[in-house]
């Protein structure tokens, strides 16, 4: 089975997000299950040597406002098609954002544009190389399938949501502009509210959907989660699957991870105290009788952290520790670097991403919080699992389906790996909080979940299964 992937972003080559691991991870999954994958993303200033050293396959002379082609490279053990078009995008700093922190107005170009690549590889082929299908992700490819059944061509279209949130909504006064055939700018088609969204188009006219829980996926066709989609998602339910992300069990390993100060494993955890002691340090955080926190997150409302500022007091006082890595929302920067000088030596903060310190995070940190509104399903809980921090979670999307509460059930089994509490409440993130620093302190049991939590499957291999189902079925 050959197949196209579609996205605007691909790990380790170019992140922002979740999205781009996936990327990076699924396709040497499904390799590993017998299907050949190639991945096309845009050609960001990030990959310019890529491009310098790859093959040229197709070349467009009149591509949405300048000249385009494509590029394969292998890499990482990938098979990349990278889009080559500066005046899209050869430009500084956040791949969707400008200088002022907004949307890029030509946004709308650019990521029709990754589209309309997408659909012109399935129709042409390249070197004697033809998708069977093709996986497109979020909105930024959501105009695929628009392009492929207004040129009547049949080639098989899988959509991934990965967060609804995302819609890629632009005024009907683009249609042109995008090469859209007013055919389609219908409540059946790409029109949304009097405006186009490229994310119904593909809800609308891929073949099958997929997202990334089973519970979100539940999730979506109800008001409260399905932003405004979830009467379509309602209406196509026997063609929506939700599908658990897993990580790259390679590069997520404490027993192997170049950025630990040391490794560990089930059979040994002391080189996890070695790895506290460094994010300690880090973060100018002092010695007390409870667990070291850590949040490493996108700062926004979504991610339920304002909650968590009105918990740190609370926090604090039964001497837990908190160690924040992220960005986001100004208001929210403020808050938690204020309350590193407010809660000196238990709370620190440091505002940005590092990579690397995110491992040493993981691999430090006793337990991770994630009070998420919502989550389609997240990977930093996954990541915690895989280290053996404790992920402290809202009962929502793939966070409700990865993490097993500790209460006096999952206790007495033997198989809870995690906290949960209902979503969108301080009181009840300070009480997940509460019942956490309760549990360290049982340290035979801490350990032990500890050890499960390590040994839970976070890997592809039974996702790439569902996704070959999946792609089988929307090819009839």
């Amino acid at each position: 089975m050959r197949l196209l992937f579609v996205a605007s972003e691909c790990a380790p080559f170019v992140k922002t997000g979740g999205l781009a691991d996936v990327i990076g991870a699924v396709p040497k999954a499904l390799a590993g299950v017998g299907a050949e994958v190639r991945v096309l993303i845009p050609a960001y200033p990030a990959l310019a040597r890529m491009v310098a050293n790859g093959k040229p396959v197709t070349r467009f002379d009149d591509f949405f406002g300048g000249a385009g082609r494509i590029v394969a490279v292998k890499a990482e053990g990938l098979d990349l098609l990278l889009l080559d078009a500066p005046h899209l995008f050869d430009r500084p700093g956040n791949i969707y954002l400008g200088p002022d922190g907004k949307d890029w107005p030509d946004n709308d170009l650019r990521f029709g544009a990754l589209s309309f690549a997408g659909a012109q590889v399935a129709q042409q082929g390249l070197d004697g190389w033809q998708a069977d299908l093709i996986h497109a992700h979020d909105w930024q490819a959501g105009l695929v399938p628009a392009y492929l059944r207004q040129a009547g061509d049949p080639t098989p279209v899988v959509t991934t949501i990965h967060n609804i949130a995302f819609q890629g909504v632009f005024g009907a006064d683009r249609l042109d502009a995008l090469r859209l055939k007013s055919a389609l700018f219908t409540q059946e088609g790409i029109e949304y509210y009097g405006q186009i969204s490229f994310l119904k188009a593909a809800l609308q006219l891929s073949d099958r959907i997929t997202t990334v829980s089973p519970t979100y996926a539940a999730e979506l066709m109800t008001p409260e989660f399905g932003m405004g989609m979830d009467g379509i998602l309602r209406a196509r339910a026997g063609d929506l699957t939700g599908i658990l992300n897993g990580i790259d069990l390679d590069a997520w390993s404490p027993e192997t991870d170049p950025d630990l100060i040391a490794p560990y494993s089930t059979r040994s955890l002391k080189g996890k105290a070695r790895n506290r002691a460094e994010v300690m340090r880090r973060f100018d955080l002092t010695e007390g009788r409870g667990p070291l926190f850590c949040v490493i997150s996108r700062l926004t409302h979504q991610k339920g952290l304002d909650l968590l500022l009105d918990c740190l007091p609370g926090l604090v006082g039964q001497g837990a520790k908190l160690a924040l890595l992220g960005s986001g929302e100004p208001g929210l920067e403020r808050g938690f670097v204020g309350a590193a000088s407010r809660f000196k030596g238990s709370v620190g903060t440091i505002i940005g991403y590092d990579e690397a310190l995110s491992h040493l995070m993981q691999g430090g940190s006793d337990a991770i919080l994630i009070p998420s509104r919502f989550e389609p399903c997240g990977l930093t809980q996954l990541y915690g699992l895989r280290y053996g921090t404790l992920p402290v979670v809202a009962r929502t999307g793939g966070l409700a389906d990865t993490v097993i509460d500790a209460n006096d059930a999952g206790l007495q089994a033997g198989c809870a790996t995690g906290v949960q509490f209902p979503p969108g409440s301080a009181t009840m993130l300070g009480h997940a909080i509460g019942r956490t620093c309760a549990l360290y302190r049982e340290r035979k049991v801490w350990q032990g979940m500890m050890r499960r939590a390590m040994r839970h499957p976070v890997g592809w291999d039974r996702s790439a299964a569902e996704y070959l189902d999946v792609y089988r079925a929307a090819m009839g």
